[in-house]
């Protein structure tokens, strides 16, 4: 059954629509540095069941289920089709939503995302720790791996940022997401997308290495890589310049875009 997410509109609500979906452990606040793109597009900013302003319903959740959420604020929102960037868990609901709606997804980016994250050993014990203790004993340790330490000692602003907004969030819903990214496994799903797709890596990320994504783009029917230097896993943060630009070559290329 699908959840009503949180979400919000940034840009003329006539241009044409891309989605933006967050990572584990953020909200679409993680998008600030990309509201520049609703000036030639119309962003749905929206918060994945369980974390940010969304409603966290009992777990565990499957990314079956949160692309089921996407596609019922499509519904309500009379959007037949969008194009779709997706960010890590983010990413991994993409591609889920290209491969089984592909009606639905003209174009689809995804950062930092493959078709399986691994090991999933560490996703299941950390939504144990977390059902336990809560999620203020791992933020430091888990938002410390979004950004590349030279990042981290120059902004320590927004690690801090990003830090306390993980450990405000529901236990149960980040647990619930965690067991997401952790039974997910795309590998034979991702033959079933048909929508040109840009696989964006952090040449720092320690969770999806820039070598994987490169051969997981090459896997892909339609699609390309772009690795960007000096950044970890939301590259989107720390060169913030770099990926706009990248998301807007990829929409605006010939045949490509939104509908």
């Amino acid at each position: 059954m699908s959840v009503e997410v949180a979400f919000s509109w940034i840009g003329d609500r006539e241009r044409p629509v891309l989605v933006m979906s967050s990572a584990l452990g953020t909200s679409r606040a993680v998008w600030d540095s990309q509201h520049s793109l609703g000036d030639q597009y119309s962003l749905l900013l929206y918060d994945h069941r369980g974390l940010g302003e969304s409603p966290a319903p009992p777990g565990p959740y499957s990314v079956a289920e949160l692309g089921s959420d996407v596609i019922a604020l499509l519904d309500k929102l009379g959007l037949t089709s969008v194009a779709f960037c997706g960010l890590s868990l983010g990413g991994l609901v993409g591609l889920w939503l290209a491969a089984h709606h592909p009606s639905r997804i003209s174009t689809l980016i995804a950062m930092a995302s493959l078709s399986r994250l691994q090991p999933a050993d560490r996703y299941v014990e950390r939504a144990a720790a977390v059902r336990a203790d809560g999620i203020e004993p791992v933020a430091s340790g888990v938002a410390a791996r979004w950004f590349t330490p030279h990042f981290a000692q120059e902004h320590p602003s927004t690690l801090r940022r990003f830090t306390d907004a993980l450990a405000g969030m529901s236990a149960e819903g980040y647990a619930s997401c965690c067991e997401a990214i952790a039974t997910c496994d795309l590998r034979t799903h991702i033959r079933k997308i048909h929508a040109r797709t840009l696989i964006i890596a952090g040449a720092d990320d320690p969770v999806v290495p820039a070598a994987s994504a490169i051969m997981f783009g090459a896997s892909l029917r339609d699609g390309s890589v772009a690795v960007v230097p000096d950044a970890a896993h939301l590259m989107n943060v720390e060169q913030p310049e770099i990926v706009n630009r990248l998301v807007l070559q990829h929409l605006e290329e010939p045949d490509g875009g939104v509908v």
